[in-house]
């Protein structure tokens, strides 16, 4: 009977142990938390996350060419043998304006080296030399172009929660920096549970804010970001951002005089130089040569890969015509670019002034003044006379002053018709369009025929 006992005893003592053992089994803290509020450290939601606050490399890139890391301040780099030390981000503009200051010439930037790192973890490696830079360099991904997502930032401070399911613990932390959530994901394995306390909210590059309640709308949030801007990786540090917005704005602001122009692989700026063009919030564009004639044509602006276009339409200034990247835009200058070498630099010429070529603008310079037909040879009839279009009337003298024909003229729009003139000037009785007007100088055309008439006020 005793042994009969002592086999009970041994039979409850097994199965508690057996059931304490299953119990044991079972990590308490994961019955208790919500699937929705908790995710493994090695999901594609927290991945998302460490994208969105690696450390972004490619604001230096004008110096490091790479994305992937950047160099820590203070360090010295030398241009065309002058030495200049790099404290801040805003040094980086000295650099750049260095690079523009001469448009053609081969600038030659050396690091001194040693110098310190910081890659996208924020792990810091000390570089001793080129070579070795080269070598971490060309482990990114070629153009610049890095994983980090920058399209959408963090509003801290944010909480985390940490369950440890092997030593059944529980731990939390308040994060205050990318940096600081980006080391906090590195210190986890890759089966650890992870839970944030929401609501978080996040800014958009645009400004917008977002805020989110639970891990699937955290997700949905960086998914729906993080290709919604333009992360500039490339190591084109001409690119400035700006938006269409603006380039429309600046562009109708002032009138706009051509410093540099290259075009088919020739360098046009001799030929162009000085010509000013004028943007018109209707979309239309004046340029006028150094004459003074204008020529006429369309211009505007769109958005295709997070980069701003200019598009330039004229009829008789076809090296203007094309879709150009803006690719610079500061307080006095533009710079426009295309492929194959293409480009156009512009100033600001804010007291130059383009006057439209108007009925009122034609009619009140030709009453004004006698004109003389200056695009035939000298010994052509036309290159004597002298035209009077004063109260509406045509009188042609020659250069004795006798005159030898007469007739009337009227205006619409940009079309000069001329009537009733029977002698000399017969043959140009009709219609004939104004293609360029100037203060002193206008160019008419009827068929493929053109007169070039010039002021000459006694």
């Amino acid at each position: 009977m005793r042994k009969f006992f002592n086999y009970m005893a041994y039979a409850i003592l097994l199965a508690v142990a057996i059931n304490l053992t299953s119990c044991q089994a079972e990590d308490p803290y994961i019955l208790e938390i919500n699937e929705e509020q908790t995710l493994m450290a090695g999901s594609s939601t927290i991945n998302l996350m460490k994208l969105m606050v690696s450390n972004d490399g490619s604001y230096d890139n004008i110096i490091d060419g790479s994305s992937c890391f950047d160099i820590s301040f203070p360090y010295i780099v030398a241009i065309n043998g002058l030495e200049i030390t790099i404290h801040s981000e805003q040094d980086l503009e000295v650099i750049e304006e260095l690079f523009d200051a001469v448009e053609d010439d081969d600038d030659i930037l050396d690091i001194i080296f040693p110098i310190t790192i910081t890659m996208s973890d924020y792990s810091e490696i000390v570089i001793n030399g080129v070579n070795d830079l080269k070598e971490i360099a060309s482990q990114c991904i070629e153009g610049g172009n890095d994983d980090d997502i920058e399209c959408i930032d963090v509003i801290y401070p944010v909480t985390l929660f940490t369950y440890k399911t092997d030593r059944q613990e529980t731990g939390s932390v308040v994060v205050n920096s990318d940096k600081d959530m980006r080391r906090f994901f590195t210190g986890l394995n890759a089966t650890d549970l992870v839970s944030i306390e929401f609501p978080v909210m996040f800014e958009k590059q645009d400004g917008t804010k977002v805020t989110v309640n639970s891990n699937s709308e955290l997700a949905t949030a960086i998914n729906d970001a993080k290709d919604s801007c333009d992360e500039d990786d490339d190591n084109d540090h001409n690119d400035d951002d700006f938006t269409k917005e603006r380039l429309d704005s600046y562009l109708v602001l002032c009138p706009m005089l051509v410093e540099e122009i290259k075009r088919n692989n020739q360098n046009s700026t001799e030929q162009y130089a000085d010509y000013l063009l004028s943007f018109k919030e209707d979309g239309s564009v004046i340029a006028r040569d150094r004459e003074g004639n204008l020529l006429y044509g369309d211009w505007y602006t769109s958005v295709s890969d997070y980069r701003v276009k200019l598009n330039l339409e004229f009829e008789f200034l076809v090296d203007f015509n094309l879709e150009w990247y803006v690719y610079d835009l500061d307080e006095g200058r533009i710079k426009l670019y295309g492929d194959d070498g293409n480009k156009i630099i512009m100033k600001k010429a804010c007291e130059e002034e383009i006057i439209a070529c108007s009925e009122a603008f034609i009619q009140e310079k030709l009453i004004n003044c006698k004109w003389l037909v200056s695009n035939v040879e000298s010994d052509s009839f036309l290159a004597s006379l002298r035209i009077d279009f004063a109260e509406m009337y045509i009188r042609v003298y020659n250069e004795y002053g006798t005159s030898v024909d007469q007739g009337s003229w009227t205006i619409y729009g940009t079309t000069l018709t001329f009537n009733d003139l029977s002698m000399e000037m017969a043959n140009y009785i009709g219609d004939w369009e104004v293609i360029e007007c100037g203060s002193d100088r206008f160019k008419i055309q009827r068929g493929e025929e053109y007169l070039v008439i010039e002021k000459e006020c006694e």
